[in-house]
Protein backbone atom coordinates (compact mmCIF):
# COMPACT_ATOMS: atom_id res chain seq x y z
CA UNK A 1 0.00 0.00 0.00
CA UNK A 2 1.36 3.32 -1.01
CA UNK A 3 2.20 6.27 1.29
CA UNK A 4 -0.43 8.25 -0.17
CA UNK A 5 -3.40 6.04 -0.20
CA UNK A 6 -3.35 6.41 3.38
CA UNK A 7 -3.91 10.02 3.22
CA UNK A 8 -5.21 12.83 1.68
CA UNK A 9 -2.64 15.71 0.04
CA UNK A 10 -4.26 18.03 3.02
CA UNK A 11 -3.19 15.03 5.92
CA UNK A 12 0.23 14.99 4.31
CA UNK A 13 0.61 19.06 4.49
CA UNK A 14 -0.45 18.93 8.04
CA UNK A 15 2.16 15.95 8.69
CA UNK A 16 4.72 18.15 7.10
CA UNK A 17 4.28 21.31 9.33
CA UNK A 18 4.80 19.38 12.38
CA UNK A 19 8.37 19.10 11.16
CA UNK A 20 10.05 21.79 13.37
CA UNK A 21 12.92 22.89 10.82
CA UNK A 22 10.48 23.11 7.76
CA UNK A 23 10.33 26.70 6.91
CA UNK A 24 7.28 26.92 4.81
CA UNK A 25 7.81 29.32 1.46
CA UNK A 26 10.99 30.78 3.06
CA UNK A 27 12.71 32.56 -0.15
CA UNK A 28 16.24 31.17 -1.58
CA UNK A 29 17.90 34.51 -0.46
CA UNK A 30 16.15 34.61 3.11
CA UNK A 31 17.58 30.92 3.49
CA UNK A 32 21.35 31.60 2.71
CA UNK A 33 20.94 34.99 5.00
CA UNK A 34 19.40 33.12 7.63
CA UNK A 35 21.82 30.03 7.73
CA UNK A 36 25.09 32.19 7.08
CA UNK A 37 23.81 34.58 9.90
CA UNK A 38 22.62 32.77 12.69
CA UNK A 39 23.73 28.71 11.78
CA UNK A 40 26.90 27.15 11.76
CA UNK A 41 29.05 24.46 9.15
CA UNK A 42 26.21 21.33 8.72
CA UNK A 43 22.85 23.48 9.41
CA UNK A 44 19.98 22.60 7.20
CA UNK A 45 16.42 23.32 6.79
CA UNK A 46 13.16 22.10 4.38
CA UNK A 47 11.55 24.89 2.72
CA UNK A 48 9.17 25.01 -0.16
CA UNK A 49 10.52 25.19 -3.76
CA UNK A 50 9.07 27.77 -6.72
CA UNK A 51 8.88 24.54 -8.71
CA UNK A 52 5.54 23.41 -7.53
CA UNK A 53 3.34 21.57 -5.33
CA UNK A 54 5.10 18.51 -4.27
CA UNK A 55 8.70 19.68 -4.46
CA UNK A 56 10.72 21.47 -1.74
CA UNK A 57 14.50 22.88 -1.08
CA UNK A 58 16.71 21.46 1.69
CA UNK A 59 19.32 24.05 1.96
CA UNK A 60 22.46 23.60 3.83
CA UNK A 61 25.05 25.61 4.89
CA UNK A 62 28.85 24.49 3.67
CA UNK A 63 31.19 26.74 5.25
CA UNK A 64 31.17 29.71 4.03
CA UNK A 65 27.95 29.25 1.79
CA UNK A 66 25.04 27.89 1.36
CA UNK A 67 24.14 24.90 -1.07
CA UNK A 68 20.03 24.17 -2.21
CA UNK A 69 19.15 20.17 -2.99
CA UNK A 70 15.59 19.39 -4.46
CA UNK A 71 13.27 16.93 -2.12
CA UNK A 72 10.01 15.78 -4.33
CA UNK A 73 6.96 14.10 -2.48
CA UNK A 74 5.67 11.40 -5.52
CA UNK A 75 2.69 9.54 -5.39
CA UNK A 76 3.40 5.69 -4.44
CA UNK A 77 7.22 6.87 -3.59
CA UNK A 78 6.99 8.96 -0.46
CA UNK A 79 9.93 11.30 0.12
CA UNK A 80 12.33 11.33 -2.89
CA UNK A 81 15.87 12.66 -1.67
CA UNK A 82 19.08 11.78 -3.93
CA UNK A 83 18.99 7.79 -4.39
CA UNK A 84 16.87 7.74 -1.44
CA UNK A 85 13.39 7.09 -1.06
CA UNK A 86 11.41 7.65 2.03
CA UNK A 87 7.97 6.19 2.35
CA UNK A 88 6.82 8.08 5.25
CA UNK A 89 7.89 11.65 6.95
CA UNK A 90 8.98 10.00 10.15
CA UNK A 91 11.89 7.50 7.36
CA UNK A 92 12.70 10.93 6.02
CA UNK A 93 13.27 12.56 9.70
CA UNK A 94 15.20 9.43 10.85
CA UNK A 95 17.78 9.52 7.92
CA UNK A 96 18.55 12.90 8.90
CA UNK A 97 19.04 12.38 12.71
CA UNK A 98 21.64 9.75 11.52
CA UNK A 99 23.86 13.03 10.36
CA UNK A 100 24.32 11.70 6.37
CA UNK A 101 26.95 12.57 3.99
CA UNK A 102 25.53 14.71 1.42
CA UNK A 103 27.45 15.50 -2.19
CA UNK A 104 26.98 17.74 -4.58
CA UNK A 105 28.08 18.05 -8.31
CA UNK A 106 30.67 20.93 -7.53
CA UNK A 107 32.25 18.24 -5.21
CA UNK A 108 31.46 19.37 -2.04
CA UNK A 109 30.96 17.02 0.80
CA UNK A 110 29.13 18.15 3.68
CA UNK A 111 28.20 16.37 7.04
CA UNK A 112 24.18 17.12 7.63
CA UNK A 113 24.73 18.42 11.21
CA UNK A 114 21.62 20.05 12.51
CA UNK A 115 18.20 21.19 11.63
CA UNK A 116 17.64 24.99 11.83
CA UNK A 117 14.23 25.48 13.99
CA UNK A 118 11.42 27.10 12.14
CA UNK A 119 10.59 29.75 15.25
CA UNK A 120 13.48 32.36 14.94
CA UNK A 121 14.01 35.00 17.55
CA UNK A 122 14.55 38.69 16.82
CA UNK A 123 18.17 39.34 16.58
CA UNK A 124 19.11 40.61 20.36
CA UNK A 125 20.45 43.83 19.68
CA UNK A 126 18.51 46.18 21.19
CA UNK A 127 19.56 48.60 24.34
CA UNK A 128 18.17 47.80 27.56
CA UNK A 129 15.79 50.03 29.32
CA UNK A 130 17.28 52.10 32.27
CA UNK A 131 14.64 54.63 32.37
CA UNK A 132 10.88 53.80 31.74
CA UNK A 133 8.56 56.78 32.92
CA UNK A 134 5.91 58.32 31.56
CA UNK A 135 6.08 62.26 31.32
CA UNK A 136 2.44 62.77 31.09
CA UNK A 137 -0.68 61.30 32.19
CA UNK A 138 -4.07 60.95 31.13
CA UNK A 139 -3.50 60.09 27.66
CA UNK A 140 -5.12 56.90 26.15
CA UNK A 141 -4.31 54.45 23.84
CA UNK A 142 -6.78 57.09 20.93
CA UNK A 143 -3.92 59.53 21.45
CA UNK A 144 -1.08 57.58 20.18
CA UNK A 145 0.72 58.44 17.28
CA UNK A 146 -0.34 56.52 14.23
CA UNK A 147 2.14 54.74 12.11
CA UNK A 148 4.86 54.71 14.72
CA UNK A 149 8.50 53.24 13.95
CA UNK A 150 8.25 49.52 14.33
CA UNK A 151 10.50 47.42 15.82
CA UNK A 152 13.42 46.76 14.27
CA UNK A 153 14.93 50.29 13.53
CA UNK A 154 18.85 51.74 13.51
CA UNK A 155 20.53 54.75 12.63
CA UNK A 156 23.87 55.86 12.08
CA UNK A 157 27.12 57.22 10.07
CA UNK A 158 28.07 54.93 7.43
CA UNK A 159 30.63 55.60 4.75
CA UNK A 160 29.14 54.72 1.67
CA UNK A 161 31.09 54.31 -2.17
CA UNK A 162 29.57 56.16 -5.17
CA UNK A 163 27.79 54.62 -8.09
CA UNK A 164 29.57 55.84 -10.31
CA UNK A 165 32.69 57.75 -9.21
CA UNK A 166 33.81 54.50 -7.05
CA UNK A 167 34.95 57.62 -4.05
CA UNK A 168 33.54 56.68 -0.01
CA UNK A 169 31.40 59.33 1.46
CA UNK A 170 30.21 59.55 5.06
CA UNK A 171 26.19 59.15 5.00
CA UNK A 172 23.66 59.18 7.62
CA UNK A 173 21.54 56.15 7.72
CA UNK A 174 18.18 55.11 8.72
CA UNK A 175 16.25 51.96 9.13
CA UNK A 176 12.34 52.15 9.83
CA UNK A 177 9.83 49.33 8.65
CA UNK A 178 11.27 48.65 4.92
CA UNK A 179 12.83 51.86 4.29
CA UNK A 180 16.79 52.29 4.54
CA UNK A 181 17.24 55.67 3.78
CA UNK A 182 20.56 57.99 3.65
CA UNK A 183 20.87 61.56 3.62
CA UNK A 184 24.10 64.09 3.39
CA UNK A 185 24.34 64.90 6.71
CA UNK A 186 22.31 63.61 10.16
CA UNK A 187 20.79 67.58 10.32
CA UNK A 188 19.32 66.96 6.72
CA UNK A 189 15.32 66.50 6.14
CA UNK A 190 15.29 65.05 2.70
CA UNK A 191 16.82 61.57 1.79
CA UNK A 192 19.22 61.49 -1.03
CA UNK A 193 17.83 58.28 -1.70
CA UNK A 194 15.44 55.38 0.03
CA UNK A 195 15.76 51.82 -0.41
CA UNK A 196 13.29 49.45 -0.55
CA UNK A 197 14.41 46.23 1.76
CA UNK A 198 11.57 44.50 0.35
CA UNK A 199 13.49 44.44 -3.26
CA UNK A 200 16.56 43.52 -1.62
CA UNK A 201 17.88 39.70 -1.96
CA UNK A 202 21.49 39.55 0.12
CA UNK A 203 23.24 41.40 2.83
CA UNK A 204 26.49 40.25 3.76
CA UNK A 205 30.25 40.84 4.73
CA UNK A 206 32.22 41.85 1.77
CA UNK A 207 35.96 41.31 1.51
CA UNK A 208 36.37 42.57 -2.28
CA UNK A 209 36.89 46.21 -1.34
CA UNK A 210 40.06 47.84 -0.16
CA UNK A 211 38.21 48.80 2.91
CA UNK A 212 38.00 46.84 6.84
CA UNK A 213 33.94 46.43 8.46
CA UNK A 214 32.38 46.06 5.03
CA UNK A 215 29.66 45.23 3.81
CA UNK A 216 26.70 45.01 0.96
CA UNK A 217 23.21 44.89 -0.03
CA UNK A 218 22.15 43.10 -2.84
CA UNK A 219 19.60 44.79 -4.90
CA UNK A 220 18.46 43.97 -9.02
CA UNK A 221 19.73 47.02 -10.50
CA UNK A 222 22.81 47.93 -8.44
CA UNK A 223 24.79 46.31 -5.52
CA UNK A 224 25.77 49.33 -2.18
CA UNK A 225 28.78 48.87 -0.52
CA UNK A 226 28.81 50.51 3.38
CA UNK A 227 31.53 50.05 5.84
CA UNK A 228 31.11 50.88 9.44
CA UNK A 229 33.45 52.14 12.23
CA UNK A 230 33.71 49.10 13.81
CA UNK A 231 33.31 44.97 13.19
CA UNK A 232 30.75 44.94 16.07
CA UNK A 233 28.58 47.85 14.06
CA UNK A 234 29.04 46.36 10.70
CA UNK A 235 27.55 43.25 12.53
CA UNK A 236 25.09 44.77 14.01
CA UNK A 237 23.75 46.39 11.18
CA UNK A 238 23.90 43.07 8.71
CA UNK A 239 22.26 41.17 11.79
CA UNK A 240 18.75 44.22 11.96
CA UNK A 241 19.03 44.09 7.90
CA UNK A 242 19.00 40.36 7.57
CA UNK A 243 16.06 39.88 10.21
CA UNK A 244 13.88 42.69 7.79
CA UNK A 245 14.72 40.12 4.73
CA UNK A 246 13.18 37.53 6.85
CA UNK A 247 10.47 39.35 7.89
CA UNK A 248 9.64 41.02 4.63
CA UNK A 249 7.31 37.35 2.97
CA UNK A 250 5.28 37.28 6.79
Amino acid sequence: MSFYSDASSEDMSDELETLGWYHYDLSRHAAEALLLSNGSDGSYLLRNSHEGPGCFALSVRAKNSVKHFHVTRRDGDGYVFGFNKFATLQDFINHFANQPLLGSDAGTLIVLKCPYPYRVEEPSIYESVRVHTAIQTGRTENDLVANAPSLGTKEGYLVKQGAFVKSWKQRWFTLNRYEFKYFKDKVCEEPIRTLDLRACSAVQFDYSQDRVNCFCLVFPERTFYLCAKTGVEADEWIKILRWKLLRKGR
